[in-house]
């Protein structure tokens, strides 16, 4: 799909700026969600809010925005559940940053949550973070069907628990330094990073109450962009600086973490994204052209850094 092979109508889609313009809509939304109070906790909602705001691509706010919008969800429950599971990434990072686990001082160009505050405040912070976000998704003003409230609840605990992104986290701290299968290390990324990002899409299905069907196709859709999007970051990591990257560049290697790269290397993992990308765009045919910013964002995904 990427180069010659993505449609006219593809090609003339900004990606960056439709990724800057749904990240101001659920950066508005997260610092609505996220009050400063008065008193001791301040602290403690003070680092939540750095955490969360100002940086990054919002990438699973856009999908949540944009899958709800192929299903004509109003755009104010679409950012709030947006920002329910930007909340829930921030929580991880802010986790993943500790020295207990990656260990890493710089996180979006700037001191990681620990660094700026301290290990017991980013801990904290973390924790309600995740609070925070399934309090979102609970709340009446999301969706006026408890159902979809509580589909929402389970989707976003199954995609961040032990079988979702705590999984992979834990494979990943104890797999270090040792060689994995393809199949294993794709297991790992795919519980790690690629369950937040299919469930980031299948919100917005789940907010629309999307036929099954529809659901799957989406479901799918997240799947394999998550897929392509972990190898194409594993693949920055490998080449990219500091700099260009806004965390420490080669860390994977220096840890030695099992990733596509290290299996394939460059080359044949980038290939492998790509096909994904691929993949990914292909589980939207039932949506015509109203996806084409969904399936250009796959291609972006893939050729970030080139």
């Amino acid at each position: 799909m990427t180069g010659h092979g993505m449609t006219g109508a593809l090609m003339a889609i900004d990606v960056p700026a439709a990724l800057a313009e749904h990240a101001a809509t659920v950066e508005q939304a997260i610092d609505t969600l996220l009050p400063l109070p008065d008193g001791h906790e301040r602290r403690l909602v003070k680092a939540m809010r750095y955490a969360t705001l100002g940086g990054g691509k919002r990438l699973r706010g856009f999908l949540v925005m944009e899958v709800s919008a192929l299903f004509s969800v109003a755009r104010a429950s679409a950012a709030r559940v947006a920002a329910s599971v930007e909340m829930m990434h921030a929580y991880s990072l802010a986790h993943d940053d500790l020295p207990s686990m990656d260990d890493d001082d710089l996180r979006r160009g700037q001191p990681s949550t620990h660094r700026r505050f301290d290990e017991a405040t980013a801990i904290l912070a973390g924790d309600a973070l995740q609070a925070r976000a399934f309090e979102l998704l609970a709340d009446v003003n999301t969706h006026s069907d408890p159902l979809a409230r509580c589909e929402l609840v389970a989707a976003l605990g199954l995609a961040s628990g032990s079988r979702g992104m705590a999984g992979g986290q834990m494979i990943d701290m104890a797999t270090e330094g040792q060689a994995l299968t393809h199949d294993e290390v794709t297991r790992l990324q795919a519980l790690k990073t690629g369950r937040l990002i299919q469930y980031s899409a299948e919100a917005g299905a789940i907010l629309g109450r999307a036929a099954g069907p529809l659901r799957a196709h989406i479901a799918a859709y997240g799947r394999d962009l998550g897929a392509a999007f972990q190898i194409a970051d594993d693949v920055l990591d490998a080449v990219g600086t500091t700099e260009g990257i806004g965390k420490t560049a080669g860390k994977d290697k220096a840890a030695g973490k099992a990733t596509v790269v290290a299996l394939l290397g460059v080359e044949r993992a980038r290939a492998q994204a790509v096909m994904l990308a691929s993949q990914a765009a292909r589980h939207l045919t039932a949506f015509d052209g109203r996806a084409d910013r969904l399936r250009a964002l796959a291609d972006y995904v893939v050729s970030r850094g080139h």
